[in-house]
């Protein structure tokens, strides 16, 4: 019989045979080769996997927390297609608040003695129930490598074995009657609830900006540390404490002003042991007899208000710093000619008697005039004393283990954009002019826009942290960070100052306006947002923009979606301080094998009221866009991996019945 005369083809003008040796290795026989063929092409048609989208934390972890474990409502929308038509709805919350917080609710459910079997009968089948939905998605392999070794084998028994079988009854019983009865109940409840938590979700993206703002952002990395499977594309609050980490002493300066605003230094004492005693005690001295009025920090609630006596503290400490940054990102500015914006140098333009200061040309009368480290001679120079305190400061940021960690997490699994099951996601802008053009802007000498500038910008951001790198190439990297912080055109910050200054010292409100770049007005339009997604590579009939870092203010009317579908901005306000500006506290994104859900959230309460009464975070769902058909895993970006790997495969098998490759 003459051979098949494509199949000889496709393998002998293969030119990289030395692959298909190598791939023999893993697959030594035409049929463990079939094997594997078979099981991908299996997997290419099993429902796609839930993917999860949160933006803007702020440090927000018992919301994040929250949230991450009832799957934005995931959870509750399986165990009501479940148990809807068989149990009341206040049933339905307790069950939920359960697989939230097991061990927790476990504590306040415990029944009476005569009740106990009964009770978890009742909550292991239901608790199995939903265990079989979450699961169907995956392969057993993938089930399997998900289950907690305790109980691994017990949990597959029962994920595939139905109690509906009349001659599986009996089995499936037994387990449950003997698991109570050896008194390993609440185990095995605390590592189903779990179970479910992870499998509800097979991916989460974070659109930027854990930090800054909330009491929790290490608390949010260490959750993280232990997520099956995340990415972050950075946010400029994250590149700020990046910035502080590898050692910019502006970025130190801004990191710790931004805490003290916000009365939050519990992420930097206790999260990353930044010693602050130093910043304290040299603002005692500096500022002991000021009034520090501009200074307060702000208090988000009752819950939070603070001392008298601490709240003076922390307003001294809170200029002290302040001062020190304008000083440093003004040297910075001279340094840096080609970012223009050496027209933000404002210690070089207050007035000899530090009673005014020039504002893009305007003349102001500054409401703060107490500026004794100031030298009008030489504006951006630091005293001895400030610059010895920075230098210490700087050495916190730079030798702190948890912190060093946390950022080698950011980069890992991180980055300046992502493209994903044709989604490009980012976190605030690509830069463009006022014809929708991507606009250039100048890194390391060289003009690049659009993708071209996210992909060097990611580049730099690396670099910082190379030691191989050349220094004065680190330290180039290491400055750049400042730009990404508040640049006009960055693609982090995208506007056209950032007035931090004005707000602390000037009266007059036109000053503290902040106009946004031209993207922000632009990306309404569809013809936009698909020369953006062009210009990244994304395709597919259902293509998408997610992106986050400006609130979507609710209470204006303001809608999440833009450009015809074609956007979705999933910053909804999670942090405290937004919440009075947005009317909500986040949104979040959820996009299933059945099409795209926005939630909508209202503020979290506490953890402990959620375990005890059974309060949810309060969501409003609304359906994005819904596809004609169920998407499998065939849809996806995995899915072209796989049909890549069948046709390796394919030719493998080929070579071996040509015997080009012996067996």
């Amino acid at each position: 019989m003459n051979p098949n005369p494509n199949e000889t083809k496709t393998v002998t003008n293969d030119r990289d045979m030395k692959y298909l040796k190598l791939l023999a290795g893993n697959f030594p026989t035409i049929s463990s080769v079939t094997t594997e063929i078979i099981n991908l092409q299996a997997i290419l048609h099993l429902p796609k996997p839930t993917e999860h989208f949160l933006a803007d934390l702020h440090g927000e972890h018992e919301a994040f927390e929250h949230v991450l474990r009832n799957a934005s409502g995931n959870i509750k929308r399986k165990v009501r297609e479940l148990f809807g038509n068989t149990l009341r709805e206040a049933e339905i919350c307790e069950l939920c608040t359960l697989i939230y917080y097991p061990r927790q609710k476990l504590e306040l459910m415990q029944p009476e003695e005569a009740d106990r079997e009964d009770f978890f009968q009742t909550t292991l089948n239901r608790l199995v129930a939903v265990c079989r939905s979450v699961s169907s998605k995956y392969t057993r392999s993938k089930v399997r490598k998900s289950l907690p070794e305790e109980f691994s084998y017990i949990i597959e028994e029962l994920l595939h074995e139905s109690s509906d079988d009349h001659n599986k009854q009996a089995y499936v019983g037994v387990i449950i009657r003997t698991i109570i009865e050896t008194g390993r109940a609440e185990g095995f409840v605390i590592a189903l609830c779990k179970l479910i938590q992870r499998l509800s979700i097979d991916c989460l993206h974070i659109l930027g900006d854990i930090y800054d703002r909330g009491t929790g952002a290490h608390l949010i990395m260490d959750r993280l540390s232990r997520y099956h499977h995340w990415d972050i594309q950075w946010g400029n609050h994250d590149i700020l404490w990046m910035g502080a980490a590898a050692g910019n002493p502006a970025c130190v300066a801004a990191v710790l002003r931004l805490s003290l605003r916000y009365a939050n230094t519990r992420a930097l004492e206790e999260g990353y042991g930044i010693n602050l005693l130093p910043l304290a005690t040299f603002a005692m001295e500096t500022y002991g007899k000021d009034e520090c009025k501009a200074f307060q920090p702000k208090q988000l609630g009752e819950e939070d208000a603070l001392e008298e006596k601490t709240c003076r503290m922390m307003a001294q400490m809170h200029k002290a710093i302040a001062i020190i940054q304008f000083k440093l990102e003004g040297a910075l500015y001279d340094k840096h000619p080609e970012w223009e914006m050496t027209d933000r140098n404002m210690p070089a333009r207050i007035s000899a008697d530090h009673t005014k200061v020039e504002v893009e040309g305007k003349e102001y009368a500054m409401n703060d005039t107490f500026w004794p480290t100031l030298d009008s001679h030489a504006p951006n120079a630091l005293t001895p004393e400030e610059e010895e305190l920075i230098k210490r400061l700087t050495h916190s940021f730079r030798s702190s283990e948890r912190l060093q960690a946390h950022v080698r997490q950011l980069l890992d699994h991180g980055g300046m954009y992502g493209v994903c099951n044709s989604n490009l996601l980012y976190h605030a802008s690509v830069p463009m002019d006022e014809n929708g053009e991507f606009l250039a802007v100048e890194i390391e000498g060289e003009k690049v826009a659009g993708k071209e500038l996210l992909d060097r910008t990611e580049l730099l951001v690396r670099t910082a942290y190379d030691e191989k790198a050349e220094p004065k190439f680190r330290e180039n990297a290491r400055d750049f960070f400042w730009y990404l912080w508040c640049g006009p055109h960055s693609p982090l910050f995208d506007k056209r100052k950032m007035a931090t200054f004005e707000r602390y010292f000037l009266a007059e409100k036109e000053t503290h306006t902040e106009e946004k770049g031209a993207y922000y007005r632009l990306r309404s339009e569809a013809k936009v947002c698909d020369y953006i997604m062009d210009a990244f590579g994304v395709k597919g009939p259902h293509r998408h923009i997610i992106n986050g870092h400006v609130p979507v203010r609710a209470t204006r009317g303001e809608s999440p979606i833009k450009a015809e579908g074609r956007m979705m901005v999933i910053d909804g306000g999670f942090a405290k301080a937004y919440h009075d500006t947005t009317g909500i506290a986040g949104y979040t994104l959820v996009y299933h094998s059945r099409g795209f859900q926005l939630v909508q959230h209202e503020p979290f309460t506490s953890t402990e009221e959620a375990i005890a009464h059974g309060t949810d975070i309060r969501s409003t769902t609304q359906i994005v866009e819904m596809m004609g058909r169920r998407a499998m895993v065939a849809d996806t970006d995995k899915g072209a991996e796989l049909r890549e790997q069948v046709a390796d495969l394919e030719r493998l098998l080929a070579a071996y019945r040509r015997g080009l490759i012996k067996n």
